[in-house]
């Protein structure tokens, strides 16, 4: 007799939006409500899932256009227990510089991810308080403890940056962030985001903090014409921690990544600040590690 084959497995295809910009004091996403990112239906008509992904996120966002974007992740999950059916989300990394004019949608990455944001001391306290939490669950096992240490640079290790996703699985283990232990809110922790969006939106900040200094996408970010300081913002402003002015100025132009526009910013007092723009032909050449200043340590 032949085999009898079990059902079939039916599939449910969604994509996830992480549409990024640049604001002031942090890089902000797009969001429904303010813990949802914007997600739909793959329509199956398209034949390019990737162009089918920029012409919805631009309709969704209403934005003229979007200067960079690459697939982030991909997981599948049964939709019901004991059924065929499996949801398959694709989730998607976009960068626009339009994005800016719809304020009333835009959410901080910090917000999500406080302990992020190195620049200052004035999150020192908190970071403190949620340390002293991991610590004190990661205590009686040793393992545990070393990755408390190693990912939020504690004793001999350095705070990495591009560790976000590691550091936000390590608080979710801990249960010391909303989405793992939602009845006990911790201090410090972040707003929590619906489902699993906020390990989406951390998965976002480690691929961002990493192209920047790899490639050459910090540029996404910028106007066409920026100055030195402008850029230098951007870079402190998505990897959350301080660089050293000299060297990174010295970084950039020893690589010749930027081109003389022989215009200048009047617009701030006192000496007006030369415009530059990026150099094309530099796009596979960009190196912007090392310029980081070291981190007070706890």
């Amino acid at each position: 007799m032949p085999e009898t084959s079990g059902p079939t497995m039916l599939c449910e295809v969604d994509v996830i939006a992480v549409l990024v910009t640049l604001g002031p004091q942090a890089p902000l996403v797009f969001l429904r409500r303010h813990n949802t990112l914007p997600s739909g239906p793959l329509d199956a008509k398209r034949d390019s899932l990737q162009r089918g992904f920029q012409q919805w996120a631009e309709k969704l966002t209403d934005c003229v256009s979007i200067n960079a974007m690459e697939q982030l992740y991909t997981f599948a999950d049964q939709t019901e227990e004991g059924t065929a059916r499996r949801l398959i989300s694709i989730s998607y990394l976009a960068i626009s510089r339009d994005l800016s004019s719809r304020q009333s949608f835009l959410g901080s990455f910090y917000d999500y991810f406080p302990w992020e944001d190195r620049r200052t001391g004035d999150t020192n306290s908190g970071l403190d308080l949620l340390i002293d939490r991991l610590l004190t669950w990661a205590h009686p096992y040793p393992e545990k403890l070393a990755r408390v240490r190693h990912y939020f640079g504690l004793h001999e290790s350095e705070w990495d940056d591009e560790k976000a996703l590691d550091r936000y699985e390590l608080l979710w283990e801990a249960g010391l962030v909303g989405e793992s232990a939602p009845e006990k809110p911790s201090p410090f922790s972040g707003l929590a985001m619906a489902h699993d969006h906020r390990r989406i939106l951390a998965t976002a900040l480690s691929r961002l903090r990493s192209k920047v200094r790899y490639s050459a996408m910090i540029f996404e970010f910028l106007p066409m014409l920026f100055t030195l300081n402008q850029l230098q913002h951007a870079m402190e402003t998505i990897t959350g921690r301080p660089v050293h002015k000299s060297n990174f100025r010295r970084l950039v132009l020893n690589q010749k990544l930027l081109e003389e526009t022989g215009r200048f910013d009047d617009s701030a007092p006192g000496r007006p600040a030369r415009f530059y723009r990026f150099c094309q032909k530099r796009d596979m050449s960009c190196y912007l590690s090392g310029a980081n200043l070291p981190l007070e340590k706890k």
